[in-house]
């Protein structure tokens, strides 16, 4: 349904925030956290008032990748890139994968596996260089976000699902002393343990990261194993293939999107998503798969864009009631889609709180940056006393 036809519907931004800041706060709901590769495009670490993320998206990584390439790399990697559809960096290097393994002693664009073999390489050193940025000092998101994770005594552990490579969480969490558990164990050469993911028996102080899309420091061993090595300098790093789906099925990366999986179907699940475009076919159609299945399942996702702008979460919000999708000029709640609209404060002081996710009729909280303060401000400046009864969407 278009806007211009809902023009007597407007959704409340003060009511939907109101239930998220007691949800956030509440010790005994199982939450979840899909960090996409906008959470780090919103750490600026530019000079001279020039905005230069901390580590760009996909489309800002693929123009440093290019730029690394030689010229006879650089023309491989367009006719490549132009036999594909809707390509991205991630489909192009799985595509250059697939090739080195099919071509052999032959050739197409001219190069042999050998050749393929090369280009990858090229590709992945300079993924890892650009994706391996250390955290920011002193106050940044991910710590924020660690810090909401460590103010309330939990009963289950939060579980946090990122399709980025980097590092930043492990960081974060680290400089937190706060325990993790990514599904590896062990310290040299740290192997997989997929029955540790499935029982998830750890304690509910642990926060449980999840790396849907493989990660800098993870290496195939000589047996073909996926091992996580400290302060890997290999480019043998692992990527999930958007082309072959029987790599998707492999370890890690089946127990990974198993666990996904089994969360949305947990009881009275609720993820919140930043950062995601939710482009990822393979992820949105889990995701949608599940929350259908499960009506007491949520998702709150938290868009930078317009509405007119994320049809990819839109299309899956329309679908599916238990979705709720925040733009910058309007949302989808309950499967109504509609612009915001400013109502009665739902406490005294709400004003203040109002300021961190909603100014100048514009939403914030699709900034990675801006959610993560939200998050970490969460129940801090509620008073109990002055709450006024509000109804709130039933996906909260």
């Amino acid at each position: 349904m278009e806007i211009d036809q809902m023009e007597n519907t407007a959704h409340n931004p003060d009511q939907q925030m109101f239930g998220l800041r007691q949800i956030a706060t509440n010790g005994k709901k199982r939450i979840g956290l899909l960090i996409g590769a906008g959470a780090p495009v919103s750490i600026n670490v530019g000079t001279k008032g020039e905005w230069e993320p901390l580590i760009p998206n996909i489309a800002g990584l693929e123009k440093m990748v290019i730029k690394k390439l030689s010229i006879a790399d650089e023309k491989v990697y367009a006719s490549i890139k132009a036999s594909i559809n809707n390509p991205n960096l991630e489909k192009i290097l799985s595509r250059v994968r697939m090739l080195a393994e099919v071509v052999g002693a032959d050739k197409i664009f001219e190069y042999t596996s050998k050749d393929f073999i090369a280009l990858s390489k090229c590709i992945c050193d300079v993924i890892r260089d650009v994706v391996g940025k250390d955290l920011p000092m002193p106050a940044n998101p991910f710590s924020e976000v660690v810090s909401w994770i460590n103010g309330i005594n939990r009963k289950y552990g939060v579980e946090i699902y990122t399709t980025n490579y980097d590092l930043l969480f492990e960081s974060a969490l680290e400089r937190a002393k706060t325990p993790y558990f990514d599904g590896f164990s062990g310290s040299k050469s740290a192997f997989f343990d997929p029955s540790s993911i499935s029982k998830n028996d750890l304690p509910s102080r642990w926060v449980r990261l999840w790396k849907l899309h493989g990660s800098i420091g993870w290496e195939s061993n000589d047996a073909g194993e996926i091992v996580r090595v400290p302060n890997s300098t290999n480019a043998n790093m692992v990527y999930p293939s958007h082309i072959k789906y029987d790599q998707t099925q492999a370890a890690p990366f089946s127990s990974l999107f198993e666990r996904l999986k089994d969360f949305l179907n947990e009881p009275d699940a609720f993820l919140m998503s930043s950062g995601f475009s939710y482009a990822d076919a393979h992820i949105s159609s889990k995701v949608l798969e599940c929350l259908l299945a499960n009506p007491s399942a949520a998702l709150f996702a938290f868009q930078f864009g317009t509405l007119a702008e994320e049809k990819n979460v839109i299309d899956l919000a329309l679908k599916c009631p238990g979705i709720s999708v925040f733009c910058s000029d309007g949302a989808i709640i309950n499967g109504i889609q509609a612009k915001w609209k400013i109502g009665t404060p739902p406490t005294k002081n709400w004003h203040e709180i109002r300021a961190e996710y909603y100014k100048d009729d514009k939403f914030l909280l699709g900034d990675f940056k801006k959610f993560a303060r939200f998050l970490a401000t969460a129940g801090s400046d509620i008073s109990q006393d002055s709450i006024v009864e509000t109804e709130v969407g039933t996906a909260v």
